[in-house]
């Protein structure tokens, strides 16, 4: 048998298993798991998103640079941004979903230390609080993705007398609002009570709507 023929013999096979392959990984697999997903979990399997007034406002599992002092504030985000004056560098653009990622400031970075600090101070003044008052890790410390939806319950009482004054809402019915929105340990043992930023705003709107647009929170 030549050499010629053995590699004719090769390349059938070869050929007929890349293709299988290929229609069942890359067209039959990802079709299979698209419907199932879409039978069983229909909210998800689209992007979990949220609508107000027949309008997508958000999603559920991605964060809002929510800055407005009227609003309850999601955590720190250090995603980036093309800069719109140079495209070849980089700017921080908060909650850019199409740019998840961390600082990668390792803890014993002054550059993150100096961030923290700042941003402890800024979360102080915000919310009228004392200089000793403790503030929440996830108050002052970005996620691993930049686009973590939900705050720590803590950090969420704490914004309650903030936004109520702003609102003119009694203390007592916004606290009943973040207890009614807070989300419990997955299973009961998994992860830490949270509460949704988003879904916590639009519950606000609903209940006392404001003059200014509420989605377009960072203008």
């Amino acid at each position: 048998m030549t050499t010629q023929s053995v590699f004719k013999g090769l390349l059938r096979p070869v050929l007929v298993s890349a293709v299988f392959f290929m229609l069942l990984t890359g067209l039959a697999y990802p079709m299979f798991t698209t419907l199932v997903a879409n039978l069983l979990f229909p909210f998800q399997a689209q992007g979990s998103l949220v609508e107000r007034d027949g309008l997508v406002v958000g999603s559920t599992v991605i964060g809002q640079d929510f800055t407005r002092p009227e609003y309850f504030h999601g955590r720190p985000s250090m995603t980036l941004g093309i800069d719109p004056q140079d495209p070849s560098k980089s700017v921080p653009q908060p909650y850019n979903a199409g740019s998840s990622g961390a600082s990668n400031l390792g803890a014993t970075s002054q550059k993150l230390i100096d961030q923290v600090a700042a941003r402890v101070l800024d979360y102080h003044q915000q919310n009228g609080l004392a200089a000793d008052t403790q503030v929440p890790v996830d108050a002052v410390t970005a996620s691993a993705s930049g686009l973590d939806p939900h705050i720590s319950v803590a950090n969420a009482l704490i914004q309650v007398t903030r936004v109520a004054r702003l609102r003119q809402l009694p203390e007592a019915d916004l606290l009943q609002l973040v207890n009614s929105h807070t989300a419990e340990r997955t299973f009961g043992l998994l992860g830490e009570p949270r509460v949704n930023v988003l879904q916590l705003n639009l519950a606000l709107d609903a209940q006392l709507p404001v003059r200014q647009p509420p989605i377009a929170a960072s203008e």
